[in-house]
């Protein structure tokens, strides 16, 4: 595909998207479906910058077998829009799978075959995405005291090339990172979960024989089943602090704290109801297991019992409290929590499987965190919409989806609410836009094009050279 320009001859763009995962390919179909539907003139002109080289989620937990944990119904566009011809079923139409799958009766399809559904829909829209460039700053373009438009400025990861989109709207999209105790620096010997294929196919022959996985969840149980399987003469040890894997709560009504419409009733309730929910149905995301996976697992434990080869073993109740470094393999102490008991394991290859956090949306926002409110615990102050509150007065505006658990609940990072999130975005930009033309509002564009060719040829190129090497 051909680079677009990276300046000022783009033009001003009504929508310009920082990352391309689930979150931001479903803005960009519900965008395409609106345009659709509009004259030319008052369809929305977009642009989405992804750090990857190519569309890519979670690959490096795509295991053989391993299913979704959320319904196909859930997909990037069903519960906004049934019909849309970016379904998981239209997908599954064109790949000639529609009768299998029916026949297969299943909710939740292969993990894999999820991620080839998100990127057939991905390589739909190759004309709005740009991939290998790294957002460096969100700079406010100030007219008349109000910040008019935004620069999303940007570091292409071949070339080193600046890249610059003005926008009416910025959506940070950021995604997730990995969770890591602190202190613990990934290295050769030192995983986490997130690319645990990429890793595990650059495996050296001789190491093969000793793993140790930290933690309790889902990822936690995959891993643990996927080396055990993968290495049959290895010994795998999974290190948790609970006393034993905890079943996911997929009840009926558990469920319903990720219907669209909780997502209401959440933003609306007091810091203190916000909290009791989070609390009471962690249960439905955290720190759980699949019970099929969980009854695999001591199934495994107790035949090996059975035969006097125990090469799985449950460390539970249990912390790694230290890693010591060795030339052929790594030592982990782990403590048993009732007792204080210690035990060091001798390990070729330690697997964090700890989760993962939202990125922290100021490493994106740069300058434009500034004119951004926060609550009394730092956190981003946002409008039911997702847009960001500022102090400074402003017609173009910020949105953040993923980082907005505490505002909006559980589902924020999830695909549950993938569809009609971007659905209610696409609505708040369009009706902002029509509310200021009806206002009488003028296009900041007319005041600022010029300004964007100034900054390109001047010396912003120069000025970001320290902002890309961070």
């Amino acid at each position: 595909m051909a680079r677009r320009p990276a300046s000022a001859d783009i033009g001003i763009l009504d929508i310009v998207g920082v990352g391309f995962g689930p979150s931001n390919l479903a803005v960009a179909i519900a965008a395409k479906e609106h345009n659709e539907k509009v004259s030319p003139d008052a369809a929305l002109r977009v642009s989405f910058l992804e750090r990857q080289c190519r569309f890519g989620w979670h690959r490096g937990m795509l295991l053989e077998g391993a299913t979704m944990q959320v319904s196909y119904l859930k997909d990037l566009v069903t519960l906004r829009d049934p019909a849309s011809d970016f379904s998981f079923l239209t997908f599954l139409h064109r790949q000639g799978r529609l009768v299998d799958f029916i026949n297969h009766k299943t909710m939740f399809p292969l993990r894999q075959e999820f991620h080839d559904y998100l990127e057939w829909a991905a390589g739909r829209l190759d004309d709005v995405v740009d991939y290998d460039l790294r957002v460096v700053d969100l700079r406010p373009v100030l007219v008349d005291g109000e910040i008019a438009l935004i620069d999303v400025v940007a570091v292409r990861g071949d070339t080193g090339e600046t890249v610059v989109r003005r926008a009416r709207n910025v959506v940070i999209a950021a995604g997730l990172e990995p969770n890591l105790p602190p202190g613990i620096d990934l290295s050769e010997r030192v995983w986490h979960n997130h690319d645990l294929l990429h890793r595990v196919a650059n495996l050296p022959p001789a190491v093969r024989d000793r793993f140790v996985v930290v933690g309790a969840g889902q990822s936690a149980a995959e891993v643990t089943e996927f080396l055990h399987t993968r290495y049959p003469a290895a010994q795998v040890v999974a290190v948790f602090a609970r006393y034993g894997y905890s079943p996911a709560d997929n009840s009926a009504f558990a469920n319903q704290i990720f219907d669209p419409s909780a997502v209401d009733d959440f933003y609306d309730s007091p810091p203190a109801v916000k909290e009791m929910l989070s609390t009471y149905h962690r249960s439905t995301n955290y720190s759980v297991v699949d019970i099929d996976l969980i009854d695999e697992l001591y199934r495994r434990v107790y035949q090996e019992k059975v035969h006097g080869r125990e090469r799985l073993r449950l460390l539970r109740a249990s912390r790694l409290t230290d890693l010591r470094r060795l030339d052929d393999g790594i030592v982990a102490d782990v403590e048993f929590l009732p007792t204080g008991q210690r035990e060091s394991i001798e390990a070729d290859v330690i697997v964090y499987a700890t989760g993962y956090r939202s990125r922290d949306t100021r490493t994106v926002l740069g300058t434009m965190a500034g004119h951004c409110r926060r609550d009394e615990t730092g956190r981003p102050l946002l409008g039911r919409d997702y847009r960001l509150a500022t102090e400074t007065p402003a017609q173009a505006g910020v949105y953040v989806l993923g980082a907005t658990e505490h505002s909006h609940g559980i589902s924020s990072t999830l695909l549950s609410n993938v569809a009609v999130r971007a659905g209610e975005l696409v609505r708040s930009v369009t009706e902002r836009r029509a509310a200021t033309a009806a206002a009488g509002g003028g296009d900041p564009a007319l005041a600022t094009d010029h300004d964007l060719e100034a900054d390109l040829d001047g010396g912003l190129d120069g000025e970001l050279d320290a902002l890309a090497s961070r």
